[in-house]
């Protein structure tokens, strides 16, 4: 379907679990509210010794910290070492960042394995990712089916990103398939456990419970259709979409592999939220964008105005 979307997502909220100590559960929120009046090498300092101690919510702050080098220099080793320590006791939250962190940075075997298990307890970042992965056949069995089934899951639960990639996908997927999804969707909704469904403890973190998306450049996703490369130019009113990718490399892969068959005609690379669309063009009418995707046999493919 070559659909691909990774994944720079926010969620509201840490959900706290781990030991019970009321001591230790206070040092916990001790170190959030340093991190919030970025006081980061404090909270750095009482975590530390609690995530050394087995604490699940100190074990993924501690990892955050070191993610986005706040407190201590960034190290994605140590990050990685804290979250699959707190992600092996069962935190969402550990699960679903180890999961994007190693998806974006290569490891994406490793990467879905965690997403895999963050998205069967309704996690929505990792439904987006997981879902996206397997409509696109990327490192897992391609199922578009169960694909858009997850991505709906993500979308129903509010998640912008998802909510955008369901109107892409719904140019893509056929109603009939659409309709198979939804069903596999519900029956999935009603047998997975909600994500917050684990032990909680009164303090829930603020800003530490937010998963700041890979980039640590940005934590909003950029306005949806701002071009990145050359536009299609002024001859022409309209493109061929050939796909969306979590990253740009997969659009120029997917664009050199097809460019014999496009006639000279030039790739534009959009950024749309968290995908990189691939655009070609330009063409005269609609009628010569849809001739152009009749000639491609089987690659996904639809016409879009220019601007």
């Amino acid at each position: 379907m070559g659909f691909r979307v990774i994944h720079k997502y926010l969620v509201a909220a840490l959900f706290v679990a781990g030991i019970s100590s009321p001591l230790a559960a206070q040092n916990v929120r001790t170190g959030i509210e340093a991190w919030q009046h970025a006081d980061y090498s404090a909270a750095v300092r009482i975590w530390r010794p609690l995530a050394e101690k087995g604490d699940v919510d100190a074990q993924f702050n501690l990892g955050q910290a070191y993610r986005m080098g706040r407190g201590v220099p960034t190290n994605l080793a140590a990050a990685q070492t804290w979250f699959e320590r707190a992600a092996a006791k069962g935190h969402l939250d550990a699960a679903t960042t180890l999961g994007l962190m190693l998806f974006e940075n290569g490891d994406r075997p490793a990467g879905i394995r965690w997403l895999r298990q963050a998205a069967d307890r309704g996690e929505p970042r990792a439904l987006l990712v997981y879902g996206t992965a397997l409509f696109n056949g990327d490192g897992v069995t391609k199922d578009p089916i169960l694909g858009y089934a997850l991505v709906s899951r993500a979308a129903a639960q509010g998640l912008p990103p998802a909510q955008a990639t369901l109107e892409q996908l719904n140019e893509i997927l056929p109603v009939e398939a659409r309709k198979q999804a939804l069903r596999i969707a519900m029956v999935k909704a009603k047998s997975a456990p909600p994500p917050t469904s684990r032990p909680a403890r009164p303090a829930k973190p603020v800003e530490m419970a937010a998963a700041k998306p890979l980039k640590p450049s940005s934590t909003t996703a950029p306005p949806a259709r701002q071009a990145i490369a050359a536009s299609a130019g002024s001859d022409g009113g309209w493109r061929i979409q050939l796909g969306a990718f979590s990253q740009r490399g997969g659009a120029e892969t997917l664009f050199r592999k097809l460019a014999p068959s496009l006639g000279g005609k030039q790739p534009v690379y959009i950024s749309a939220g968290p995908v990189t669309r691939l655009q070609v063009g330009p063409y005269a009418s609609k009628a010569a964008a849809s001739a152009a995707c009749g000639a491609l046999h089987g690659q996904p493919c639809f016409p879009v105005p220019s601007r």
